[in-house]
């Protein structure tokens, strides 16, 4: 949509269900609740429902925006996506395809549109939630294929200087990055990884805790119950036998 200087939008009871507005040129602004927000070009700025609101262009230029209404709100916090703030991002061009798709979809309106359309807005979210993630500056996304190792040879001893080797860093950036990644060194990573996965043999399966514990190459049945604990509060034995009788 294309707004002049003459465009003012008014919902005093706000919006029916959450929105997003993504700016592609000029500027505008939005009142929530009483507070005033600037939208610049390349930002978008998320509304919840039920607030009022307000909206116009600001300045001679036009404002060029997208309005996108989606559901249900829990997806935005699930993403962690900022709420009524303007957020600057690099992905319109591909966000604005987004909203293209979802607006031919609205208009032809074939089969299943409405469908479609909630899919298109959850995929916009998740392009905006992935692009926030990529900008940690402690994500490191060089790790991704060591934690997928990680996650895919629970069964195997853990060979960290093999994981540095594979990562291609030298020792001491490679623990440094990876800390910051995950808030543990790859021996705490992978022991929760396996106590994790230990649980969910626990709840799933007949093993025994001696087998869960082979399985995993722990050092023994005692000291996979003593970490067991240690990160749960219970005993693997005292754990499953909750889940019966719960």
């Amino acid at each position: 949509m294309r707004a002049d200087e003459t465009y003012h939008a008014i919902k005093p009871q706000g919006f029916e269900c959450p929105g997003i507005f993504l700016t592609c040129e000029g500027t505008g602004i939005c009142i929530v609740d009483g507070q005033r927000h600037v939208l610049p070009a390349d930002s978008y700025f998320i509304v919840p429902e039920g607030l009022p609101c307000s909206y116009r262009c600001e300045g001679n230029d036009d404002w060029h925006f997208y309005f996108i209404h989606f559901d249900p709100f829990g997806l935005v916090d699930e993403l962690e996506l900022p709420v009524i703030a303007p957020t600057a991002t690099g992905r319109l061009v591909e966000a604005a395809r987004l909203c293209e798709r979802m607006i031919d979809e609205m208009i032809v309106q074939p089969r299943g549109y409405a469908v479609a359309m909630r899919l298109r807005a959850q995929e916009l979210m998740l392009l905006l939630a992935r692009e926030r993630d990529e900008a940690s500056k402690s994500r490191h996304p060089e790790l991704d294929d060591i934690l997928y190792w990680m996650h895919q040879h629970l069964a195997q001893p853990l060979a960290v200087e093999a994981l540095v080797h594979r990562s291609g860093l030298s020792r001491s950036v490679f623990f440094g990055r990876f800390r910051a990644r995950t808030g543990l060194s790859p021996s705490q990573y992978m022991q929760r990884l396996k106590l994790d996965s230990a649980r969910a043999s626990l709840e799933t399966t007949s093993l025994s805790v001696k087998q869960i514990a082979a399985s995993l190459q722990f050092y023994d049945e005692f000291h996979f119950s003593k970490l067991f604990k240690q990160q749960y509060g219970l005993s693997p034995r005292a754990y499953r036998e909750r889940l019966r009788e719960g």
